[in-house]
C-alpha cells in the first residue's frame, strides 16, 4: 500500500508543476493584452509640460510689432514739403517771356550790370553763342546766358547778333552785385547844384591798395527829355559832376560805391538838391 502511494506522487507532481506554469503563463500574456497602455502613457505624460515655454514668448512679440509700424508711418509726412516749395521759387526769376538768341560779333566785356560802368565779369568773343534772358530799360544791355560760361552777365546789346526772338519783348530786368567788406563804403558824401544845374558830388577818399582800387560807382536816376532815366557812371576820385534836367515827374536819387577788384561796397545815398529855378524878375517900366 504504501509503495503504490509513492508512485501516484512522483507522477501527479510533475503534472501539476506543468499545470502551474500553463497558467502562469498564459496569465501574463492575457494581462498584457488587456492592459497594453501603461507603458506609453508616462512618456507623452512629461512633454506637456515642457511646451507651456514656448507659449508665453510668443505673446510678447506679437504685443510689439505693433508698435514699430506706428513709428515708421510719421517719416514720410515730413519729406515732401520742403521740396515742393523750393523748385517753384528759382525758375520765375529767370526764366524769359520767350527763347532769344544771338551770337557775339566782337570781343566784348560781360559785366555785372547794364553799363560800362560796372566791372567785367566774363569775356566774350566771335561767334560766342549767348541766350538772352532780358533787357535794361531802352534795351541798349541785355542780360544773357552765355554757352560758355555757368553764370550771367551783361552785354551791349550792339556787340550781338540776335537769331531768333526780339529784345523789345523780354522783361526788364535788374541784378544784385557782388558784395565786398574789404574797404570802407563813402564817407562824408554831400552834393550841389551848380550854375548849369547839374549836381556836384564830393566825398572822402577811401585809402585802398594800387591793385583793388577801381574807383567809385553812382547809381543815378536822373531827368533826361522829361523822363526819369537809370544812368551808372564812374569815377576814380571826386568831385562828380551828374546831368539832371527839370522837367520830370519823379525827383532824382543817387548812390555811390566803393568799387575794387572784388566787388562793391554798400551803397550810400546821395541827397539830390531841388533843381534851381529862376525866379521871374518885375521888368522895369517907364512912365512918361
Amino acid at each position: 500500500m504504501k509503495i503504490i502511494r509513492m508512485k501516484r506522487w512522483y507522477v501527479l507532481l510533475p503534472v501539476g508543476i506543468l499545470l502551474f506554469g500553463i497558467g502562469l503563463g498564459t496569465g501574463i500574456i492575457w494581462d498584457d493584452y488587456l492592459f497594453p497602455s501603461p507603458t506609453p502613457t508616462r512618456t507623452p505624460s512629461l512633454t506637456p509640460t515642457e511646451t507651456i515655454t514656448p507659449s508665453s514668448t510668443n505673446t510678447p512679440t506679437k504685443s510689439s510689432t505693433p508698435t514699430l509700424t506706428a513709428t515708421k508711418t510719421l517719416t514720410p509726412s515730413i519729406t515732401p514739403t520742403p521740396t515742393i516749395s523750393q523748385t517753384p521759387s528759382k525758375t520765375p526769376t529767370i526764366a524769359p517771356t520767350q527763347v532769344v538768341q544771338a551770337r557775339v560779333l566782337v570781343q566784348s566785356n560781360c559785366r555785372y550790370g547794364p553799363g560800362s560802368a560796372y566791372l567785367p565779369e566774363w569775356g566774350l568773343y566771335p561767334k560766342n553763342r549767348v541766350t538772352i534772358l532780358g533787357r535794361n530799360q531802352d534795351s541798349t544791355w541785355v542780360y544773357v546766358d552765355p554757352w560758355t560760361y555757368m553764370d550771367y552777365c551783361w552785354v551791349k546789346t550792339e556787340f550781338l547778333e540776335i537769331l531768333r526772338g526780339n529784345v523789345d519783348d523780354l522783361v526788364q530786368i535788374r541784378t544784385l552785385l557782388p558784395y565786398t567788406e574789404f574797404y570802407y563804403a563813402p564817407r562824408n558824401v554831400r552834393s550841389s547844384r551848380v550854375e548849369t544845374g547839374d549836381i556836384m558830388v564830393n566825398w572822402d577818399l577811401i585809402p585802398m591798395s594800387k591793385d583793388d582800387d577801381r574807383g567809385y560807382l553812382i547809381e543815378a536816376w536822373l531827368c533826361e527829355d522829361g523822363q526819369l532815366r537809370f544812368t551808372p557812371l564812374h569815377f576814380d576820385g571826386p568831385p562828380a559832376f551828374l546831368h539832371d534836367e527839370p522837367g520830370c515827374l519823379q525827383s532824382s536819387s543817387a548812390r555811390i560805391y566803393t568799387a575794387e577788384k572784388h566787388g562793391y561796397t554798400t551803397w550810400v545815398l546821395i541827397n539830390i538838391p531841388p533843381y534851381l529855378t529862376p525866379t521871374p524878375t518885375a521888368e522895369p517900366t517907364d512912365y512918361p
